[in-house]
C-alpha cells in the first residue's frame, strides 16, 4: 500500500471513530444520573449519567493521523427532574453534557471526510494501475 493510501487510510479510520463516539453520545443523550457534589462523587448506589466522549485527533510522524477518545469536560450539566429517584433535595439530576446540534454537525462531517479519503484512495489505484501498465 502506498503511502498515500496509508494516509488516506488513517482518514477513513479517524472518522469512523469519529462516527462511533457521535453515535454513542447521541444514544446516551437521555440517560440521568444522581448530581455529582462538589468534588465530582455521585452517592453510593445512586444511578450516574453517562460521560460523553470526545475524539482527540492528531497528525501522525509518518504522515496521515491519530485518534484518541476522551471524556468530555464538563461530562454532565444540572437538569430539573424532581420526580426521578435520585433526583437531589432541589429537583435536579446530572444530565451529559451532549450538543445534539454539534454531534450533528460531527456526523456530517465524519461522513464527508471518510468519503472523500476513499476517494483518494481510489485515485492513488487508479494511478498506480496506469504507471504499472506504462512500465509493462
Amino acid at each position: 500500500m502506498s503511502s498515500i493510501s496509508t494516509i488516506a487510510q488513517s482518514g477513513m479510520n479517524a472518522a469512523t471513530r469519529r462516527l462511533e463516539v457521535s453515535a454513542s453520545n447521541v444514544a446516551n443523550v437521555a440517560s440521568t444520573g444522581a448530581l455529582p457534589d462538589a468534588i465530582g462523587t455521585v452517592p453510593a448506589g445512586a444511578a450516574r449519567a453517562y460521560a460523553p466522549l470526545v475524539v482527540v485527533q492528531s497528525a501522525s510522524a509518518g504522515g496521515g493521523t491519530a485518534t484518541s477518545v476522551t471524556t468530555a469536560k464538563p461530562s454532565t450539566t444540572a437538569v430539573s427532574d424532581p420526580q426521578a429517584p435520585f433526583a437531589n433535595a432541589s429537583g435536579l439530576v446530572a444530565a451529559p453534557n451532549v450538543d445534539l446540534s454539534q454531534e450533528l454537525v460531527s456526523q456530517m462531517i465524519a461522513s464527508y471526510s471518510f468519503a472523500a479519503n476513499a476517494k483518494l484512495m481510489k485515485s492513488d489505484d487508479r494511478m498506480t494501475k496506469a504507471l504499472l501498465d506504462i512500465m509493462a
